[in-house]
Order: C-alpha cells, then structure tokens, then sequence
C-alpha cells in the first residue's frame, strides 16, 4: 500500500492556520470538500470528533492521524496538514503536534483503514522524515514530495 494512491497533492496544508484539535480537522475537511472528496463536511467533521471522543490521535512525536470511517467516503481518503506553531491534540506525550494525516475510509473497508493507519505510523517513526516534513517551506508541491519519496522506500 503507498500513502501517494490516497493523498493528493491538492489535499495538503503546508501551513494550518488553526490551533486547536476541531479547528485543524474543519480546514482538513473543508480542503477535502474543495476537492470534491466529501460532500457533507458537518457530517464529516462530527464523526472524526466523535472517534476523538473515544481517545486522542495525537500519538506523539508531534503527530496526530485523526481517522473515521464515513457512509459518504467511496474510497480511502487522507489530507495532510503542517502546523508551525504546534496545535493541542490532547496526545499521548501531551506535546503539540505539527504533523497531521487525516484519514477517512468507506464503512466496509476496515482492512484498509488499518492499513492505511499502520503504513503513516511506520513512515512517520522515522525522525528523519518527520524533520524533513517540518522543514519544508510553506508548499504543498514540495511536502508531497518529500511524503512520495518516503513512501516508495517504505513497504
């Protein structure tokens, strides 16, 4: 599975504007509607609240992967957002994060979801790559980039 066949280039936010967990995951949404990926951005933005309700995805490490399954959602669906400033995730180190890959999955694709989740968790264990991710500067072109090329090295 490479993370590039569900984010586009044009599902990224080189620079989040909000600071807070609901803020950062309603201009992940609202890009996703601009794209045409979503349709219900509400709807969306109420079920990803709702399974942070269940625990905070803000793992550490300055990394948060706020993920649901979704009716609207045809196929696996991931946005990615750089925060500078650093937003307060609720995470398990209770550090700000920076770093942000949205997912959303069809209701019947559990397996994929899982994968999904599993194969951002090993990409993003490297401090390398996750330095290399917060020092781009402010383009979404380049930060695609950077995640491609991590993700064809990574199985």
């Amino acid at each position: 599975m490479k993370i590039i066949d569900f984010l586009k280039e044009g599902a990224i936010i080189p620079d989040l504007k909000s600071t807070d967990k609901e803020g950062v995951i309603k201009e992940l949404v609202v890009l996703l509607e601009e794209g045409g990926e979503v349709t219900d951005k509400e709807e969306i933005v109420k079920i990803i609240l709702e399974r942070e309700e269940l625990g905070s995805t803000g793992i550490g490490q300055g990394i948060a992967v706020p993920h649901a399954k979704a009716d609207q959602v045809k196929q696996i669906i991931i946005a990615f957002g750089l925060s500078r400033k650093g937003v307060s995730f609720e995470s398990l180190d209770e550090e700000p994060v920076y770093l942000i890959f949205l997912v959303l999955a069809p209701i019947e694709a559990t397996g994929m979801h899982l994968k999904a989740l599993a194969k951002i968790a090993r990409l993003l264990k490297d401090k390398v790559f996750r330095n290399s991710l917060k020092s781009c500067k402010g383009r979404a072109k380049e930060i695609f980039q950077v995640i491609k090329e991590e993700d064809e090295k990574t199985p």
